[in-house]
């Protein structure tokens, strides 16, 4: 899903605690980008890698997993292009920025946290918000108080939604099937993220798979970096995805054609900072669902009070998770969400809509903030 939100940024206080690190030459034989700037910056305790370009209002640019601030290369050359400042960072445990080893490290808070202090050092009075996969969670967290309007690609998983792609929980209706999809808000106050997951899915599904620390990456390092990448980015069944303990994930002599919107110099890209990180602090996303359901409960039944969009492809599988048309078309999210603007459904697209159809979510984001 794609949503973009405003916000005025003078209804948070200036925190003082960011600053730049450094300035990175901009990459130019790795596919990243022409003319797209890179910097580190201190915020909430971690360094974070950030990519720029262009001047004016300013379009903040969220990633989920398995991808990186370089699934926005489309979009940050689009929306320069049209008079934007686009910015899309590396979340804490992805690419370049910091990876704290605590599973605990990386719940909702500490992601507005440092999104919050990103903000401050970006200096803007106003920013637009573009998710890929974020959450339900961090919009409501963030609020109106930073944004002016918010766009989002991809269903995300429980009381999440984002871009396509990304750091997600499954997405479950309050009642998680048993209520009534028009009304009810995503988050269930009365049973666990995992629990609800594993009843409907089993241990074999990808969410409860990464839950045991150590396993999963034993699994990604037998197959090869490049191979998992491909695997997942390339996915565009439907349905629920499993990785089963008996068999894994298949087997790394296969091969796995690339589609035309993803070429080998993007796997390189991807793999080269995949290696270096490694999978953990990626994973430490879901591994924190449950912690993120504590921490969320003075929200329940919170709204999105800022303008938003939405966007899906129709193979991306979180848009066919239990209950989650139904809450989408039947009145559920634009009562979660009252300035919800459009919803677009996109046709044989899949999870990964931004990469897939870089022109048209550049044109959608576009059409949609110069509204305000």
């Amino acid at each position: 899903m794609l949503r973009v939100a405003r916000a005025l940024r003078s209804r948070i206080p200036r925190s003082g605690g960011c600053r730049a690190v450094h300035r990175d030459p901009t990459p130019t034989d790795d596919g990243a980008g022409e003319g797209i700037s890179h910097r580190m910056v201190s915020v909430n305790g971690i360094n974070m890698h950030v990519a720029e370009k262009g001047e004016g209002p300013t379009v903040l640019l969220l990633h989920g997993f398995p991808e990186l601030w370089y699934t926005w290369r489309h979009q940050m050359q689009g929306l320069a292009a049209r008079g934007f400042r686009a910015v899309a960072p590396d979340l804490r445990g992805f690419g370049d920025t910091d990876a704290p080893p605590a599973a605990a490290a990386y719940s909702i808070l500490h992601i507005v946290g440092d999104l919050i202090a990103l903000l401050d050092s970006l200096g803007q009075d106003k920013v637009i918000e573009a998710l890929d996969s974020l959450c339900v969670e961090l919009r409501v967290l963030v609020g109106p108080s930073l944004c002016s309007c918010s766009m989002a690609t991809g269903v995300c998983g429980g009381a999440r939604l984002g871009v396509d792609g990304g750091v997600e929980s499954e997405y479950v209706p309050a009642g998680q099937g048993e209520g009534n999809a028009r009304s009810s808000p995503p988050r269930n106050p009365t049973r666990k993220s995992l629990e609800y997951l594993r009843t409907v899915f089993g241990d074999d599904y990808y969410i409860c798979r990464f839950q045991e620390p150590g396993k999963i990456e034993v699994e990604f390092a037998r197959l090869g970096t490049a191979w998992v990448l491909k695997k997942f980015l390339t996915y565009r069944n439907p349905g629920p995805l499993y990785i089963t303990k008996d068999q894994g994930w298949g087997s790394s002599d296969s091969e796995i054609p690339l589609p035309s919107w993803l070429s080998e110099v993007d796997i390189n890209y991807y793999t080269s900072k995949y290696e270096k990180a490694g999978f953990t602090g990626c994973l430490n996303y879901y591994r924190s669902l449950d912690l993120n359901w504590e921490l969320t409960a003075p929200w329940t039944g919170a709204r999105i009070k800022v303008p938003a969009k939405f966007i899906v492809g129709d193979l991306d599988l979180t848009y066919h998770s239990p209950g989650a048309q139904d809450f989408i078309h039947k009145g559920g999210l634009k009562n979660y969400v009252p300035l919800l603007d459009e919803v677009v459904v996109m046709k044989e697209v899949g999870h990964f809509i931004n990469e897939e159809k870089p022109n048209e979510i550049t044109e959608n984001i576009c059409d949609f903030i110069t509204k305000f």
